[in-house]
């Protein structure tokens, strides 16, 4: 009887694991997992020769590859959409995609993951200061605490009255990397539903490659690779076993996942989620690179992610856009959504 009990309730549980895994929350976080794999990945290859734009373009290059095997059975018929949305699909694809990991990877060049990524993810602050500057109206109370939260967590991460002093161009690349993401959410700002997310992330991708080797071929961007073997964790692997998880694991899985997450729980809730890839982030690096960020940083990022997170609760609590005055024709038209406001299913986080 006993034996039966606990046979019942392992399968109880198994039912369970299986069905918050096929629900929208376990993708959403399996997405933020891989994702917040990239900078392991990417610094493995660094460190044996690799330059930050050799690292971009071969991940680019096998991501848009491989998601070109779905994307174009859902163009079927529907090719003129290429057409219609070129404009968003170019800046996707050099400002989401291109600068926005080349920046990134440049950071992780002179910062350990965990800090290069909390850099970058300041660019829903960025976005709100700007705001607030172009329009002169301050934020509503929760954005604003939440922008103060994080203003104070970044001067933590810096940590400018400790002993190890961070490299000042790597957090220049860091923030640089930020307000490329906070531009990608002000060009994407309007909702756009005609073009298949899988298309707008293997066109964007595809995009970006093309751009990182045409910068490589006019000689703007040193590209070098190294053959030599990568180190993760306690294991020595072909550099191959880097890049296969950096462009599989971390861009066409998480890129995949991440668009069933918004698709199960809507674009503004799965972006919520997607937070949780600073904390995938910084224990990936722990497990893979032995990288820690000190306790005082760990604190900033602590602080960061709350801003943010506060940021983020804002907008799920906004009201319903209201209308315009009305056209010549009487209907009336919406406001534009605020970059903030409107969260995409395809999302540029490295």
């Amino acid at each position: 009887m006993p034996a039966a009990t606990n046979a019942a309730q392992t399968s109880g549980a198994s039912t369970a694991s299986r069905g918050f895994m096929a629900s929208g929350l376990g993708i959403a976080l399996f997405s933020s997992a891989v994702f917040g794999l990239s900078g392991s990945f990417a610094k493995a290859l660094l460190e044996t020769g690799w330059t930050p734009g050799a690292a971009v373009t071969a991940r680019l290059t096998g991501a848009a590859l491989i998601l070109a095997i779905p994307a174009i059975p859902a163009l079927r018929g529907r090719w003129h959409q290429l057409r219609d949305n070129w404009v968003t699909i170019g800046l996707f694809g050099l400002i989401g995609v291109a600068a926005c990991q080349l920046f990134y990877f440049n950071a992780v060049a002179r910062l350990s993951v965990g800090v290069a990524l909390l850099l970058e993810y300041l660019a829903p602050v960025i976005i709100v200061l700007w705001l607030w500057a172009a329009s002169r109206k301050r934020p509503r109370a929760l954005t604003f605490g939440g922008t103060l939260l994080s203003l104070a967590g970044l001067v933590l991460v810096l940590d400018l009255t400790g002993t190890v002093k961070i490299d000042v161009i790597g957090v220049l690349w860091g923030i640089a990397a930020a307000v490329c993401l906070a531009m990608y959410f002000f060009i994407t700002a309007k909702k756009n539903d005609s073009l298949p997310p899988i298309v707008l992330a293997s066109g964007g991708l595809m995009v970006g490659a093309a751009a990182m080797w045409l910068a490589a071929a006019t000689g703007l961007l040193p590209m070098a690779f190294s053959a030599a073997d990568t180190k993760l964790g306690p294991w020595v692997t072909p550099w191959w076993v880097s890049l296969a998880g950096l462009v599989i694991l971390a861009t066409v899985l998480a890129y995949v996942s991440g668009i069933m997450a918004a698709r199960a729980l809507g674009s503004k809730v799965a972006s919520f989620v997607s937070l949780t890839e600073v904390l995938f982030a910084v224990v990936w690096a722990w497990l893979l690179l032995g990288e820690l960020p000190g306790a005082i940083q760990l604190l900033g990022g602590a602080l960061i992610v709350g801003g943010v997170i506060l940021v983020r609760l804002d907008e799920l609590r906004s009201p319903p856009l209201a209308t315009a005055p009305a056209r010549g024709d009487g209907a009336p038209r919406p406001k534009a959504a605020s970059p903030l406001e409107h969260a995409n299913d395809v999302e540029p986080v490295p």
